[in-house]
């Protein structure tokens, strides 16, 4: 009886001795897209700084060198000292101020989503309250914010209502203008397919309204803590503006601009921070700006 006849091997041939492996082969574009991104981020954010570090060296020098009286200009290294040696003093003051900022944006941010969609939902509404929108900021907060304090005293309240007003519009408007941004074609297709207006809204409508909304976001989280501030500035028992106002009245320059400093800090990390939301709610929008979707 003859043999069987030999079945050919399929099996890949074995690499050879220092050849590249194929496990580590996955690993290198990882690593090169971390790269780029790093590479872009620095050269995304040095400018800024070059310039920050030019003008608090140009600063530095100019005190130091005139010898100015710290209660009229102090000096960026006297600052971040008294600031340091302050430490207890202005982080007891911060959370205050980050308190109200968050919860006077956590109500201007779902007063803007309602009155948005009741303004896309209603012809009627968007006419009788859009332009009362816009008439609004014609207010200003310097008048309202005492007014405020006098009506509802000097706890949470009155200034979860300033980060409300000052924040509230560019979330609102542009919500309003991202709903109508939604694609026309798009819409009457899904109208075809059987889809009612709730689940085109939120089929098409609100993903169309998102760039829109991070763009509001942006501009409103920066009003943030400044308005939070400005109502500390009008009546309150703590906060970073009542503790600028102390240290003014003692002529404490330096802790003033110390907490100034603190007030801009927590601005541009809310500001930053919309950046990362977008990029975790949104990855599509780095793919469709850039065409990497890394």
């Amino acid at each position: 009886m003859s043999a069987p006849p030999s079945v050919p091997s399929t099996a890949p041939p074995a690499p050879a001795a220092g050849g590249p492996s194929t496990a580590a082969g996955p690993a290198a574009p990882p690593t090169r897209r971390s790269r780029r991104r790093f590479a872009a981020l620095l050269a995304a954010g040095w400018p800024p700084l070059l310039v920050l570090a030019l003008l608090v060296g140009g600063w530095q020098i100019y005190t130091t060198a005139a010898a100015v009286d710290p209660t009229m200009l102090p000096s960026p290294g006297r600052i971040i000292a008294q600031g340091w040696a302050n430490r207890a003093d202005l982080s007891a003051n911060t959370l205050p101020t980050i308190q109200e900022t968050a919860a006077g944006f956590a109500l201007s941010f779902v007063l803007a989503w309602a009155v948005a969609v009741l303004l896309d939902f209603s012809r009627a509404a968007r006419r009788g309250l859009y332009p009362l929108l816009v008439a609004s900021q014609t207010i200003p907060i310097v008048a309202i914010a005492p007014l405020l304090i006098i009506w509802f005293g000097f706890g949470l309240l009155p200034k979860m209502l300033v980060v409300t007003l000052a924040t509230f519009f560019p979330l609102a408007a542009n919500l309003a203008a991202g709903f109508a941004s939604a694609d026309r074609d798009a819409m009457r297709l899904l109208r075809s397919l059987g889809a009612g207006r709730l689940r085109t809204f939120r089929l098409l409508r609100v993903p169309s309204a998102m760039p829109y909304f991070f763009a509001g976001l942006r501009v409103s989280i920066t009003y943030a803590v400044v308005g939070a501030v400005f109502a500390e500035y009008a009546g309150a028992e703590s906060g970073l503006g009542i503790y600028m106002q102390a240290q003014k009245s003692a002529f404490r320059t330096d802790l003033v601009l110390a907490a100034v400093a603190v007030t801009a800090g927590l601005s541009i990390a809310l500001f930053a921070a919309t950046f990362l939301l977008e990029r975790l709610l949104l990855p599509w929008q780095r793919i469709l700006r850039n065409g990497d979707p890394s």
